[in-house]
């Protein structure tokens, strides 16, 4: 008879398996505690007897089912049902990821951890729950500590907590599992005994390539749909346009130097900004060397010239007065960095919110803007992810990162549609010509729509 075992994040057995190895501190076979399925497989495939002591589950609440799935929704739930209930679900932004997530619990029925990679979805997470199953699910992170059979936790809490949790629930749901494949969560996984699991994204493909983790960690992508599949039945109908903008003469001699400067140091290295990998080279180089201390202040400087040059502004000034006056758009205006946004709310004297606004305010400001109060509003990247925008049909964006789920997810921002209602989104994007803005555009705009 073969006795598996859990101990801190680990699967102890007394027999090899595949996917284990022989350790001479524990005097057992271990791995880590991910491999309990496939290992749990692999002994009833040989027809060995089994102790199995690894899972021990907090008792499954009693709870009601509000939610009725939508037909694409789902078509989800079957293909992850049908892939032996391990798997990733690509849907976009605005679909229903969280209803999708909510119907697997009521359809597995065994404790469940939901893993956030953000306060504010911790805090969705917890009132779906409450509202579509009848039950208050436990939450960890953002200054809660509850453990119940449903628990909502944040990404950062699981990595402190899972030695401890690690085989309390027989399923695991990661939404944004985009977050998932980073050093130090990808060890939550590999830690954690549930042998179902659940990932939820609107972009699984990461730019530095450890997607590629998801599959042994998560399960494959089981079902996927673009926003384009779903825009006018379930979204709204939308319209991508991109306004070119130049540097004035001096943002221009600026911006020149700083790009010869970083050049020279680049060319006198024999190096090659051409990739993540070789950036990060560069900056792990810039702590030890000052010249290339200089060369990644001259990027980094002549990059914020170019996304935040002074044309975007003037420009948006004409956008504003075309679009202010049709009293039911809800406009949002995106940029790359806080600074932006601040010289954007200043000028425009519009409501602002970056990471330094407080969580109350920052529901306020929502609240108004829902409400008609406000009809625009400024954000840096704390909207990119994780909060609802109620009603906004028109975003614009001064400024963002070289990554399609940056743009996938400010597009989904203005797709929530109104019932009864012929809704059109569009989204403006503002581009520096001849700059380092405009190839960052161009990489935000290879993902498929």
């Amino acid at each position: 008879m073969v006795r598996l075992s859990y101990y801190k994040g680990l699967l102890l057995s007394d027999y090899y398996a595949p996917g284990l190895k022989w350790s001479d501190e524990f005097k057992k076979y271990i791995g880590f505690a991910y491999k309990y399925r496939d290992v749990l497989e692999y002994f009833k495939r040989e027809e060995i007897e089994i102790e199995d002591n690894v899972l021990d589950t907090l008792p499954f609440p009693m709870i009601e089912d509000k939610i009725t799935l939508r037909d694409y929704q789902a078509k989800a739930l079957f293909f992850w049902n049908r892939a032996g209930k391990r798997g990733i679900i690509v849907l976009p932004t605005g679909a229903g990821k969280t209803a999708v997530g909510i119907k697997a619990i009521t359809k597995v029925k065994t404790s469940t951890l939901i893993l956030v990679p953000t306060i504010d979805l911790l805090d969705q997470w917890y009132e779906k729950i409450k509202d579509s199953l009848n039950y208050s699910p436990g939450r960890i992170g953002g200054g809660y500590d509850e453990l119940k059979a449903i628990t909502v936790i944040t990404y950062d809490s699981a990595y402190t907590r899972v030695e401890e949790i690690g085989n309390k629930f027989a399923f695991v749901i990661f939404d944004e599992v985009h977050h998932l494949p980073s050093e130090g969560y990808s060890q939550v996984a590999q830690m954690l005994a549930s042998p179902y699991r659940l990932g939820l994204t609107a972009t699984p493909e990461r730019e530095d390539s450890r997607h590629k983790l998801l599959p042994d960690l998560v399960g494959p992508v089981v079902f996927r749909l673009r926003t384009s599949d779903l825009a006018g039945k379930y979204l709204a109908e939308f319209e991508i346009k991109k306004i070119y903008v130049s540097l004035t003469d001096e943002e221009k001699k600026k911006y020149e130097e700083l790009r010869k400067k970083l050049k020279q140091f680049l060319s006198s290295r024999n190096m090659k900004l051409d990739s993540l990998e070789s950036f990060h080279k560069l900056v792990k180089l810039a702590g030890r060397d000052p010249e290339a201390r200089e060369a990644l202040l001259a990027w980094h400087t002549a990059l914020r010239i170019s996304v935040n040059s002074k044309a975007k502004i003037e420009k948006l000034r004409e956008l504003l007065n075309e679009y202010c006056n049709e009293k039911e758009n809800k406009i949002i205006i995106f940029t790359r960095d806080v600074e932006m946004a601040y010289n954007v709310s200043r000028e425009f004297l519009i409501p602002v919110v970056t990471y330094k606004t407080s969580k109350d305010e920052r529901s306020e400001i929502l609240r108004k803007f829902k409400e008609g109060k406000y009809n625009v509003i400024v954000a840096s990247s704390v909207f990119d992810e994780g909060v609802d925008i109620p009603d906004a049909n028109i975003g614009i964006v001064l400024g963002g990162y070289g990554t399609s789920r940056q743009m996938l997810q400010r597009l989904g921002r203005i797709l929530r549609k109104k019932e009864g209602e012929k809704n059109k989104a569009l989204l403006i994007e503002m581009v520096t010509k001849g700059t380092s803005d405009y190839n960052l555009s161009k990489r935000r705009h290879r993902a498929t729509v």
